[in-house]
């Protein structure tokens, strides 16, 4: 799952460079199974909304023990199918927790096969409190964000330790004072009961779903809530629900200094790397004596908004690139302009595409949706100690992205309510086969945490791809194209433990 200071689950999609006051609970409730009638019996208005889209919404409970009381409205947006052939829906989610399915929808929709468009409606929505979703999840302003992405997530001492607690706390502090009706309910539980509501507005009795990270956490949900339901669900850059927030930390932390070998070993045969040639182990030395340089001596920021370029900022521009194998290019010339010329303003650029920080200093909702929606879904440790400890086990782990990964994640410390009620496995009893997809060198979520989920799923069927970068499917690989497409038209999965190349 993508924590934003942590740069964890991206969507698939590839990086290119160019009113209430009242007190939250201090735990989340579970939903119950059930829904009322008038949750269930609603179908959607569409409306045309440009490039041969269709957009409505649906109505959710907030709390699905109270199902009449308030409620959240869901945006929604469709492609609909080219033919009279059509099956269904194909629902889709793009990972965070944060992003936002209509914007994802908008921009991959036409990637998918020509069988899948002739056959399916292509379906994005942005979950509660995501994107377009009303209400959202609002509790920082621009400056207040950039000074939590700047602070140094490597602490050496108490005056940084204090700078990092002090951010942290503020994130959490807001967020309970400015929606703190909501911020119970937008868990992975509720997003899996208002995907099932979804699925019954658009007519469809069992749920066709793509899941891309986070994404395959919402989706393993929802066939554990929902088994019969399930008509085919891929799940790919998967998330092992079974693991503990410490452990998603460590191992996540892991997966990016595999990413960053994988890099570094590619860069070094060619003349130009700016990470020196031949040596590999060498290489990864030289990028790790560049983030502890920026964190004493930031580069130079060429847009010249007033944010300081230092080893957090490095490490995040970094990051964002590892996510698509087809940014390295210009993860070698950030690192060139940074090496050479003392200039961070590609590293700054990339940085801000993963965190959806516009022009103007203003950000997406993606980056405090994910926070809260983390922080709630999993119960983490309160005691600064147990962080500190952690860190250090994650940098002896990955000495590069260890304590990065670590320190980002502790606003989720000081976060007002956490959902305890959630299973400690997803198995999915009775579902129709479920296909996990990992990549063996995948950053964001690693090649082990497929195996897990496909593992622990009763009708879990595990594809893999031997290859870089953070999900398999639309990124062109005939293999796993081919087995997916047929999949969701078929439901019936490729042999187990497949491997494409």
């Amino acid at each position: 799952m993508k924590k934003f200071r942590t740069v964890s689950v991206l969507a698939a999609a590839a990086i290119v460079v160019t009113a209430c006051t009242d007190t939250p609970k201090s735990t989340a409730s579970a939903p119950s199974a059930g829904g009322s009638a008038a949750v269930y019996g609603q179908r959607i208005s569409w409306h045309d909304c440009g490039g041969g889209f269709q957009c409505g919404s649906i109505r959710v409970p907030l709390d699905y023990a109270h199902p009449t009381n308030r409620t959240l409205t869901l945006a929604v947006i469709r492609l609909p199918a080219e033919s009279g052939q059509r099956r269904g829906s194909l629902v889709l989610n793009p990972g965070g927790p944060g992003g936002s399915g209509v914007e994802f929808a908008r921009g991959s929709a036409r990637s998918f096969g020509p069988d899948l468009r002739r056959n399916f409606d292509i379906v994005g929505f942005d979950p509660r409190g995501v994107g377009q979703s009303r209400p959202s999840v609002r509790c920082l302003n621009g400056k207040q964000l950039d000074r939590f992405f700047e602070t140094d997530t490597s602490p050496t001492n108490q005056t940084e330790l204090n700078d990092l607690v002090d951010v942290s706390k503020t994130w959490a502090d807001e967020c309970k004072n400015r929606i703190p009706t909501l911020l119970p309910h937008v868990g992975t539980a509720n997003a899996a009961h208002d995907m099932d509501v979804l699925r019954a507005a658009l007519g469809d009795k069992g749920l066709t779903y793509y899941g891309a990270s986070y994404g395959t956490y919402l989706g393993a949900y929802y066939a554990h809530e929902f088994p019969k339901h399930v008509r085919a669900l891929v799940l790919d850059g998967a998330i092992d629900p079974k693991l503990s927030a410490d452990a998603i930390n460590i191992e996540q932390a892991k997966g990016f200094d595999t990413a960053t070998r994988a890099f570094a070993a590619d860069c070094v045969t060619t003349k130009d790397c700016p990470l020196g040639t031949g040596d590999t182990d060498a290489a990864l030395d030289r990028l790790g004596r560049l983030f502890d340089q920026t964190r004493k001596k930031p580069l130079h920021n060429g847009l010249n908004d007033g944010r300081v370029v230092d080893g957090s900022m490095v490490e995040l521009g970094v990051a964002a690139a590892l996510y698509n194998k087809q940014t390295w290019p210009v993860l070698k010339l950030a690192l060139r302009n940074a090496i050479d010329q003392n200039d961070g303003t590609t590293l700054l650029r990339l940085g801000d595409l993963l965190i959806e920080r516009n022009k103007d200093g203003s950000y997406s909702n993606q980056t405090e949706a994910n926070m809260a929606i983390n922080c709630v879904d999993k119960p983490y440790d309160r005691d600064l100690n147990a962080w500190k400890d952690q860190a250090a086990r994650a940098k002896k782990a990955a000495p590069l992205f260890g304590r990065f990964v670590v320190w980002g994640t502790l606003p989720c410390a000081y976060w007002p309510v956490q959902d305890n009620t959630r299973p400690q496995a997803f198995a999915a009893n009775g579902a129709r086969p479920i296909l996990v997809v990992g990549t063996t060198r995948d950053p964001a979520t690693p090649y082990k945490w497929a195996q897990g989920l496909a593992s622990e799923l009763k009708s879990g069927v595990l594809l893999s791809l031997d290859g870089d970068g953070h999900t398999a499917y639309l990124q062109g690989n005939p293999c796993i194209t081919t087995a997916v497409d047929r999949y969701l038209l078929t439901g019936t999965p490729p042999r187990k433990n497949t491997m494409c190349h």
